[in-house]
Order: structure tokens, then sequence, then C-alpha cells
């Protein structure tokens, strides 16, 4: 069976204060929360899930907020970019949403054909708006803040920072079938399937940074799209006759998984497609109320006294969502 990503399928990182969190991503960058669990690793943290109407694999950016978590470094070793696809022409208006929300950013700039706004969320993780010439075919939310036809459409790419980016790059191509599309100076990007939005990732060759330390405002790891159970465990045995480290599949409720450590020291995650995150609630109610994994139902008392208050704003998704492409 041949196996390569179908390209992103989310990203997780790490913040502080989860009120603030969903401030920003929601009432910024207008995504929806598609999900209120917990890291079942330490149910009393949550994890929060950020998409579009229904969390399509490729939109999703997650988090793991931990109340009082010291700020952490980017650097080598870790994935310290993660951009969105926006419509093209519409970096003037994101430009001056993200202005007056009061966060830190960028002048507005042209990278190899594309407009990018890079800007910080409010525990410093560095995400980049991204608008080009390529039509990024995904919709939008349409009953969020910001209006459709300006809207986030999902990740557009991450970027990796290394020591030495070779080892990373026979990785990419020998193992995960990605190509190498583009070479500018230190920057090296490689696209999967028919590429574009949400189907590539840049490494960044930078031997004279600083190791990363991954807390507040960085990324934890990054997952790639497997379409179904299958693909997945093929995928893993390949990764484990090449050599690398691979944990079991985990069930995340929502998809199932495999980790590992690419040999720059990102960590990567393959993720299915299936279930997804209308498994336990409908879309119209999506990220409204706490949900737990059967193994977890019996401690619910206990982890609802764990997590501070979390104020959301009612934001209904349409009841007729289109599925997954």
């Amino acid at each position: 069976m041949d196996v390569e990503p179908l390209g992103l399928h989310h990203v997780t990182a790490i913040a502080g204060d989860p009120q603030r969190n969903v401030e920003f991503y929601l009432d910024v960058l207008g995504l929806r929360l598609v999900k209120r669990t917990v890291n079942f690793d330490a149910p009393d943290t949550y994890h929060l899930y950020y998409g579009d109407e229904v969390g399509h694999p490729g939109t999703i950016l997650t988090f793991f907020p931990w109340p009082g978590a010291p700020r952490g470094r980017r650097g080598t070793g870790q994935t310290t970019t993660v951009a969105f696809s926006v419509p093209e022409s519409s970096l003037g208006y994101w430009a001056e949403r993200v202005r007056a929300s009061g966060a830190t950013m960028s002048t507005p700039h042209t990278r190899e054909g594309e407009d990018v706004l890079v800007l910080l969320d409010p525990d410093g993780l560095q995400l980049e708006l991204v608008a080009h010439p390529d039509a990024d075919p995904r919709p939008p939310w349409e009953a969020g803040p910001v209006p459709a036809e300006r809207a986030i459409r999902g990740l557009d790419h991450v970027a990796l920072s290394e020591m030495g980016y070779e080892m990373t790059a026979g990785l990419l191509v020998d193992q995960l079938g990605f190509r190498l599309s583009r070479e500018d100076g230190n920057r090296f990007r490689f696209d999967v399937g028919e590429g574009g939005p949400g189907a590539r990732v840049d490494v960044l060759c930078q031997p004279d940074a600083p190791r990363g330390l991954v807390a507040a405002g960085t990324v934890h790891h990054v997952a790639w799209r497997a379409p179904d159970d299958p693909v997945q465990l093929d995928w893993r045995a390949r990764l484990v006759e090449q050599g690398l480290d691979v944990t079991p599949v985990l069930d995340r409720q929502y998809f199932h998984s495999i980790y590992f450590r690419e040999p720059g020291g990102v960590l990567f995650e393959i993720a299915t497609d299936p279930p997804g995150f209308t498994k336990d609630e409908p879309v119209e109610r999506l990220g409204q109320a706490l949900r737990l994994p059967p193994w977890l139902e019996s401690e619910r008392s206990w982890i609802e006294r764990q997590l501070p208050e979390l104020k959301v704003p009612e934001r209904p998704g349409r009841p007729e969502a289109s599925p997954p492409v």
C-alpha cells in the first residue's frame, strides 16, 4: 500500500489562560470552538479545538491551556510557525482587525509570491495569515464574526526550525511521500499530494538559533492526515521498519493517533480523518459543553472542579454542514 499523508490534520500548541485563548481565536481570528474536552493524559487540563464549522481535518488548531505556565522559547527542534490560509487581497482587512485587537503583528509583506501577515497570539505563538493566488476551495465558517469573503479557510502550512535540514528532508521525501517544491535561502518547502494550502511544510535551516523550549506560546506537535485506520497501521509498520520509535495506536475519541519524532526533534502525529467531532454532539452545539471520553466519565465531577470557568459565546453552526472532503 502506498503511504503518504493527505496533508495537515491539526496542530496542537500550549497556552496559558484558557479564557484569553478562547477570546482571541473566536473573536479575533473568527474560528469556531468545535470541541471542549480535556487532555486525556492530564484530565485536569482543557483541550480546546478550533476549526471550521465542523472541524474538518486540515482546519484544526488545538491547545492545552495551563494557567500560569511559563513562556516557551522558539528555536530549533520545534514547529515555530502555524500559518492559516485566507482569501487573496484580504490582508488589509486582517491587518486592521489584528491591530484593533492589540495583538503584536508585522507589516504585511510578500514572500515568494504570497502575501503574509505575521502575528503573535496572547501567549506569543507565532502565526501567519497567508494570502496567495492559489484558490483555496475550503469553505469558511459563515456563522463566525469574520465576513465569509475574508475568513480563514484552514491551515496553510507549518514551519519547522532545524539545526540542519537534510535528515528531516530525507524523512519527508523518502518515508512520508513529500517532494521539494521550492527553495529560498534557508527555507525549503515540501508539498504532498496535490500540494497547496493545507498540504505543505516549510523546513528552516537555522544552525545558529537556540534550541527550542516547549511551554506556553509554542507548538507541542503537528498531526498529518491518514484517511482511515488501515492506512494508518500500514504507515506505522513502514515507519517502524525505517527504525523510528512509533507509539501504539491511541484512541483520541475523534480520531486515532500514532506519534513519533522526526530526526530534528519535532513531534509528529498521524491522525485518522474519522470519526470526527460530531461523534458525541450535534453540529449546532459543537464546543458548547465539556465532553469527556467514556473512560473519564466516572471522574466528571472531580474534573469539572479542577477546570477554570470558561465563557464561550454561542454561535451555532448550520445543521446541514457538509461532510469532510
